[in-house]
């Protein structure tokens, strides 16, 4: 497996009334994810209709992709947002090993195998 950044994209909408219990729990989700030093971004954005939002998420390879798959935000966090919106897309780039490939594969993830690019 090639050591290469792996990149998640999920995207969201927020359940009728639920916007700022959404916006509360994202908010919880970032913060625990500042501990991981092997997580490059973690950034949420907002889409054209207030009830939409992206997740785009940068790991350095993919064990750091699987500790955060392993730990407290997915583990914890993730049920708590998964009440609060619908999923209209998970998708992967790049390979984030067999582990993290049937966990996110059983959440409906799509995963792009890497070609080739340039990360600096």
């Amino acid at each position: 497996m090639l050591n290469q950044v792996i990149r998640l994209r999920v995207s969201m909408t927020v359940n009728e009334g639920q916007i700022d219990a959404f916006k509360q729990v994202a908010r919880e989700m970032t913060v625990a994810t500042e501990s991981e030093p092997d997580t490059l971004g973690y950034e949420w954005f907002g889409g054209p209709d207030k009830n939409e939002f992206t997740l785009l998420e940068t790991y350095k390879d993919a064990a750091a992709v699987e500790k955060h798959f392993k730990g407290q935000v997915v583990q914890r966090l993730v049920p708590k947002l998964a009440a609060l919106v619908s999923i209209r897309g998970f998708e992967i780039y790049g390979d984030p090993g067999a582990t993290v490939a049937c966990m996110a594969g059983a959440l409906g993830a799509v995963i792009h195998p890497y070609w080739v690019g340039l990360t600096r």
